[in-house]
């Protein structure tokens, strides 16, 4: 018994399941996450080595590559990526996406500990973390207040604002940019220290020794027991200027103010945060990983909205950033697009039937399926996405395919005067073949894209797995409820005005088809030739077409890095960017933008490289804008490019790969660091000819000012004074040492000593430097070093063991991704230096799936073919359907031509697509004229039959999954680019394939039909064997 016949004999039974699907898939749906992507960042470790003092050349060659060749071997390494700088090793290990990173961790940790004893003796024990590549904030707030310092403001958010956020569910950590912690600085002055014999030693000795705070035993009597504790002396600037720090003479006890200036100050004062122009500190909140964006934003928003009547008077919070904004209207607007793409099938629906009782059967299966397919995801722990809602909106327009094709041919059997409950029992097993032959097809369109390869698949298996689940409840829904429902809701009852009005329409049109059809089988050729050009000018268009890895969104959201030459101070990189902030005043003052952000230097932490900074800008929500994105990211370019003395680059943040930097981004390997830059050199010549790439810039600059100290080990021997007490004076008074401690209102803070600036601006001040000889005299510092000065790289990076180069470039409008790569990978290429070419964010992605997805293309045709030979029981007939493939894709294209499209990967989902729906119409016909046939009904004649009944049900259903479509081409918004080039494609496929198959099909059936055989020949020559040959004797 089939399943269609129960669901007509037990209508209750029927009901019951769609009930029991829909009450599952409600759980299901507010159960699920909502994210902005399915999580695909892939596991990796990072080891971080510090050898305090040593040059980036001794920490590459004494720590890199001795940890990089002890980790070389441990399972799943895609890549090993290192930075040597002087003083630290970074080395960052990316797994595969299946590998655990628990697992991958402490493999590192094995590895890591059998070289420890092999490092350097000074060299700091090397620190394993499990790094997040998610770890990026996520929010941001600005806090200022006019009239206070960024010291006040950072204590302020340190001890009552930051621990509040870092509580809340789902957050990682909180950065504070602009940070200004107070603490205590010691500036010293080389002449006075040296009036007063004192060397810095001595000072720091004196800090240590006085700033304690120590246990100090207890009274113990009869009655009671009382805990001494020796107080700590200093907390203010006024009690460390009284600290004694050594004797003169003539026993003058010499004060620590006496040599030195002191005050309470930023521990790290290069450290800049503007907001909307104004100082401000600037709170980051980066998520957990597999924490949900919406929610924890959510969460942060509520708390800053209860924090604000608690905060000082005048003190305001401004949202700078706000990733979850984009996300939370993306999915708005997909949400809007799915019920308009369901209206608009259910009107059309409606308009092809003129049947409000008959609308109400297809238009019933959309919720139910869409329900069942949130309870497939809530089991198999997905989430709800931009991707998998995609899915939702495309599903909409195949779900009710099936539904229609069983309920026009239930609605014609009860127009030819069969009884409503006959006509459901057998149109249903007519179409049930047919139906269920579709339904796999589609389906398994979308397995193979469960299979792509890296990030792109992890991205892509959400969708498809959506998708599958909606179209087999959708196959499911058509067989059990659909007939069920037909034999309850249709009748014979006279038909209304408009359903008679569009019945005459739909004649007039199936005979002016039947008509076309008579003289396009009798003379093919010339519909054949058509078709042969119009398959060429679209092989043709896709050569044109330009590749990228998604395209590009309006996120509202454009993030600027800013370079000066390497060396330039802290206080000369602020007037750049003040200068630049000020240009861009006027955006700001229009409102084109709602929050300006200006931090220098660039990055988060501590830095001695002042050279860079940030400029990020959030535009108004897009309802309150013209401008989009990429215009203000032009606007932005051009105030740069007028900037004298700095470089940069102003890009969209990218929808896809977001936070990873530049789209450019080509790894040069080779041997030797002196090689790679002769390549580099070579590349950025011919790159000067070639318009497509903005700013062309790499990683390694041999133009960091440095001088190299050597010491005169003879006389330094001589006079009894070791290399360790020269370093220890040029770092006290040109570096800063943290020597001690303070407590001020229960938070401790840092004691800092340093020269005054003056102190420590040119060579010179190399003579009021003084080290203590053998004998306790004091000799300057230059007489025992001599100074040189060279320029070097700031860092050396290494890619998969090899020393490495990165090249980095913004793209020009109009340029994709794949030509920049391709321009470049071939001027690589011809450097002999270059032994190997590596790929990092954005240009790593589109090459890890850009061929794949063909070969995934190929493998979706050779399954429906295989699929198709199984169900029509002949090689032949599938041939017949899959030749409409070809048609889909080159409507597709042309599409894009149209629409200035790109082949992304949105466009490359949906051209996987079209393989299955342009082989649903094939299958509707063919099968029919196969049953025709098996009713004694010669080839030619079952052909036209079968496409002249088929007419309306393959109308009826492509449009409809055409117009389930176009919201995703006509609606707006945040994440518009996305939804528009899988729509575009979608649209303009179907619609062009639907119009040819119509004719081609039929061609194609009557020239091979008649070499096939029914698909039940073979069954039924057994049955008669069987029936003719004697009964065996038992």
């Amino acid at each position: 018994m089939q399943l269609s016949d129960l669901s007509v004999r037990r209508p209750v039974f029927a009901a019951v399941i769609a009930i029991l699907l829909c009450i599952i898939g409600v759980v299901g749906y507010l159960s699920l996450s909502v994210r902005e992507y399915p999580d695909t960042d892939p596991p990796i470790v990072s080891v971080e080595t510090a050898y305090t003092g040593a040059a980036a050349s001794v920490v590459e060659t004494r720590i890199t590559q001795l940890i990089e060749d002890a980790v070389a071997g441990v399972q799943g390494i895609r890549t090993i990526t290192s930075r040597s700088q002087d003083g630290t090793s970074d080395i960052s290990i990316e797994f595969d996406p299946s590998r655990d990173i628990d697992t991958a961790a402490n493999d590192v940790r094995d590895r890591v500990g059998s070289v420890v004893e092999d490092l350097p003796e000074d060299a700091l024990a090397p620190e394993i973390r499990k790094v997040d590549a998610d770890a990026r904030p996520i929010l941001y707030l600005a806090f200022s207040r006019p009239g206070w310092t960024s010291i006040q403001l950072s204590d302020y958010i340190d001890r009552n604002v930051a621990d509040r956020f870092s509580a809340i569910d789902g957050v990682a950590r909180v950065t504070i940019g602009g940070e200004a912690r107070p603490s205590t600085r010691v500036w010293l002055d080389a002449e006075r220290l040296a009036a007063f014999s004192l060397t810095p030693a001595d000072i720091e000795n004196a800090l240590r020794a006085q700033n304690v705070e120590l246990p100090a035993g207890r009274f113990e009597s009869k009655d009671q027991n009382q805990t001494l504790r020796v107080e700590r002396a200093f907390a203010t600037a006024e009690e460390f200027d009284r600290l004694v720090v050594g004797r003169g003479a003539d026993g003058y006890q010499v004060k620590l103010g006496d040599v030195a200036r002191i005050e309470e100050s930023a521990e790290n004062p290069y450290n800049s945060f503007r907001s909307n122009a104004g100082t401000a500190v600037g709170l980051g909140i980066v998520r957990q990983s597999g924490a949900n964006t919406l929610d924890v934003a959510d969460k942060a928003k509520a708390l800053v909205e209860q924090l604000r009547p608690t905060l000082p008077e005048g003190m305001r919070v401004a949202i700078g950033s706000d990733e979850s904004l984009f996300i939370s209207r993306a999915i708005e607007n997909v949400y809007d697009t799915l019920i308009e793409a369901a209206l608009l099938v259910i009107l059309v629906i409606f308009l092809f039937l003129g049947s409000v009782r008959a609308t109400i059967i297809p238009a019933i299966t959309v919720p139910i399926c869409l329900l069942s397919t949130c309870a497939v995801m809530w089991l198999l722990g997905l989430s709800i996405n931009l991707l998998t809602l995609l899915a939702f909106v495309l599903a909409i327009g195949l779900v009710v395919d099936d539904a229609i094709v069983v309920l026009e041919n239930v609605y014609h059997r009860i127009e030819q005067g069969e009884d409503p409950l006959v006509a459901a029992y057998l149109g249903t097993r007519q179409v049930g073949f047919a139906i269920i032959s579709t339904t796999l097809v589609v389906c398994a369109v979308f397995v193979p894209v469960m299979f792509l390869a890296g990030q792109t698949g992890l991205l892509f298996r959400e969708l498809a797995v959506a998708m599958v689940a909606a179209i087999a409840f959708s196959g499911f829904i058509s067989l059990s409820l659909a007939p069920m429902l037909c034999s309850k809701l249709l009748n014979n009852a006279e038909r209304g005005r408009l359903a008679r009005w569009i019945d005459a329409r739909f004649q007039r049109l199936e005979n002016g088809y039947s008509k076309s059809l008579d003289r396009v089988l009798n003379k093919p050729l010339i519909p054949l030739i058509g078709v042969g050009l119009f398959l060429a000018c679209a092989a043709f268009f896709f050569t044109l077409l330009p590749s990228e890895l998604a395209p590009t969104e309006d996120t509202g959201v454009v993030e600027s890095q800013i370079s000066a030459p390497e060396g330039t101070g802290y206080e000369r990189m602020l007037s750049y960017m003040r200068k630049i902030e000020d240009e861009l005043a006027p955006l700001r003052e229009d409102g084109t933008l709602q929050n300006l952000i200006i931090r220098t230097p660039s990055g988060f932490g501590t830095t001695d490289d002042f050279n860079g900074g940030n400029v990020i800008a959030f535009l108004r929500p897009w309802e309150d804008r013209t401008i989009t994105t990429a215009e203000v990211a032009t606007i932005i370019n051009k105030v740069i490019a007028n900037q004298s003395g700095v470089r940069g680059n102003a890009s969209p943040r990218s929808g896809l790969g977001r936070g990873r930097g530049l789209p450019v981004n080509l790894v040069l390997a080779g041997s030797t660091y002196e090689g790679l830059v002769a390549a580099r050199d070579r590349i950025t010549a011919a790159a000067d000819n070639y318009p497509g790439l903005i700013n062309l810039d790499s990683d390694y600059k041999e133009t960091k000012p440095q001088m190299r100290i050597e010491t005169n080990l003879q006389r330094a021997g001589d006079l009894g004074i070791s290399v360790n007490d020269i370093s220890q004076a040029l770092q006290s008074l040109l570096g800063s040492r943290r020597v001690t401690t303070y407590v001020d209102r229960g938070e401790e803070y840092r004691v800092i000593v340093q020269a005054e600036d003056e102190g420590r601006e040119s060579l010179a001040d190399l003579e009021r430097i003084n080290v203590r000889t053998r004998t306790g005299a004091l000799v300057p510092l230059s007489s025992v070093v001599t100074v040189r000065e060279v320029a070097g790289p700031r860092q050396l990076n290494r890619f998969n063991k090899l020393r490495a180069i990165t090249l980095t470039a913004a793209l020009a409008p109009g340029t994709s991704l794949g030509d920049a790569l391709a321009f470049l990978e071939n001027e690589a290429r011809q450097a002999p230096e270059v032994l190997a070419i590596g790929y990092r964010g954005e240009s790593q992605s589109l090459r890890e799936t850009g061929g794949s997805i063909w070969l995934i293309f190929g493998l979706t045709i050779v399954i429906v073919f295989l699929l198709l030979a199984a169900q029509f029981e002949s090689f032949i007939h599938p041939g017949v359907i899959i030749a409409t493939v070809p048609l889909a894709v080159a409507g597709g294209v042309i599409g894009l031509i149209l629409t200035g499209g790109t082949i992304n990967l949105y466009s490359q989902i949906g051209i996987v697509m079209l393989v299955g729906l342009a082989a649903k119409n094939g299958i509707l016909i063919v099968e029919f004229a196969n049953q025709l046939r098996d009713e004694g009904m010669e080839v030619g004649q079952a052909i036209r039959e079968a496409a002249t009944r088929r007419l309306r049900p393959i109308l009826m259903t492509s449009i409809a999954t055409v117009i389930g479509a176009v919201p995703l081409v006509i609606r707006g918004g945040a994440g518009a680019a996305a939804r528009q080039s899988i729509g575009v494609v979608i649209v303009s496929g179907v619609s062009l394939a639907t119009l040819i198959t119509l004719f081609l099909i039929p061609i194609f059936y009557s020239r091979v039909a008649k070499r096939t055989v029914s698909p039940q020949t073979v069954g039924r020559k057994l049955d008669s064997a069987l029936k003719d040959s004697p009964e065996p004797a038992e």
